[in-house]
């Protein structure tokens, strides 16, 4: 096993690492700018990014950071609903009993909402994932389930998270009026170099090597093959370290990381 191998307390690359521990490149710094600003003005985000480029990972860090006496988060991540599912679904995160008709579920949600905000001083945050696979039929309910008081009131901060087809999604006529409605956008470019090689070391030393592991060759090449995403960054490094220890090789050079993508990609 790589860390008895390397002299690691853990696996560096788990997806499970805590908020405070993330990298900070700059599209975490830019992620966390903008929903900060949010928490202001409140109203509805759009994350964009390619699969594995930290959209979720980012999400959950500021989720984790928000105060509870404040804030009431609510992630949902099963898009591929009817409307009505979509529906009893978010019911179901405001801790409400879900009722069957839609329009008897539409004032749920929006009275649920205003006795949070009004009364209790609680901000609810629903974090909508994988915002893409969403139904038109949804995305064009959605300005019509968060317009309050005759779209006088920002009682919320809604946060649509998905794959670069939800661009196309809501250049639709249909889904116009949720368009002119966003707030606040982001888009994510995954790890330039820089960042790869920094985030590489930055892992490295949370599992306690402090030491060079990953040669420069090697960065440049785990950066090429993974486009920069984070995902496929964890991916690799761990393919090249498992690599690396059935050969006994104390640093990974670039042949480990072509042998790590022919192992991920067979």
């Amino acid at each position: 096993m790589f860390k008895q191998f390397f002299g690691m307390k853990s696996n560096p690359f788990e997806k499970d690492v805590q908020g405070g521990d993330m990298y900070g490149g700059e599209d975490v710094r830019e992620v966390d700018s903008r929903l900060k600003y949010m928490l202001e003005c409140k109203g509805i985000f759009l994350l964009i990014g390619e699969p594995g480029t930290g959209k979720t990972a980012a999400l959950r860090r500021f989720a984790s950071a928000l105060g509870q006496s404040l804030y009431k988060p609510m992630y949902l991540s099963l898009t591929t609903l009817t409307v009505n599912d979509f529906y009893s679904a978010l019911v179901t995160k405001l801790g409400e009993t879900s009722r069957f008709r839609k329009i008897d579920m539409f004032h749920q949600i929006q009275a649920a909402i205003t006795t949070l905000y009004n009364d209790q001083r609680i901000t609810p945050v629903i974090i909508i994932d994988e915002a893409h696979m969403m139904s038109t039929a949804i995305l064009d309910d959605l300005r019509m389930l968060f317009n309050f008081n005759m779209d006088s009131s920002t009682p919320f901060i809604l946060i649509l998270a998905g794959q670069p087809l939800i661009r196309n999604k809501l250049a639709l006529n249909a889904c116009l009026p949720l368009r002119q409605r966003i707030a606040a956008k982001y888009t994510m470019r995954g790890l330039t170099l820089r960042e790869t090689a920094e985030y590489l070391d930055t892992r490295m030393a949370l599992a306690g090597v402090s030491r060079k592991v990953f040669t420069e060759p090697a960065v440049a090449s785990i950066h090429s093959c993974s486009n920069g995403a984070p995902r496929a960054v964890n991916n690799l490094a761990i393919q090249a370290l498992t690599y690396c220890t059935w050969k006994k090789l104390d640093v990974v050079d670039e042949e480990a990381v072509l042998q790590a993508n022919i192992e991920i990609s067979a």
